[in-house]
């Protein structure tokens, strides 16, 4: 199962994440124990604590003494802001760049983003023409 590239508790806090930002775990809800996470698969609990550490560091699950972890209240928004901010920033940044590099008018890519537009390099259409 984490089989990536990164290391297993990144792997798991990744999981996680994209389990909050799902909504299959949603707030209030309690994910599984360090030992539940270690038998299911099969790994160290130290490695499940440790992701679990930094999901708390970073606000998307908290502590409930006595009882366990739990999804913290507001998790799936703030994950979701982050993710928007990291889209912005990584991918449609960069996209746009190299649009302006390439003298493509903001119309153009407007009318390409809302499915109205063709790409002038004779590329596929996104809508149909009428005739």
């Amino acid at each position: 199962m984490f089989d990536g590239p990164e290391p297993i508790y990144v792997q798991i806090a990744q999981m996680i994440r994209a389990q909050v930002l799902a909504g299959e775990l949603a707030e209030e809800e309690q994910v599984m124990s360090t030992t539940q996470f270690a038998t299911t698969f099969r790994i160290n609990p130290a490695t499940a604590a440790k992701a679990f550490t930094g999901l708390v560091d970073e606000g998307v699950l908290y502590k409930r003494r006595g009882l366990g972890m739990f999804v913290a209240p507001g998790a799936r928004e703030r994950l979701l802001e982050q993710h928007r901010t990291a889209y912005f920033d990584d991918v449609l940044g960069p996209a746009l760049a190299q649009a302006d590099l390439l003298g493509i008018p903001t119309d153009d890519l407007v009318a390409y983003v809302l499915g109205t537009g063709r790409r002038k390099s004779g590329g596929p259409t996104t809508t149909t023409e009428e005739s």
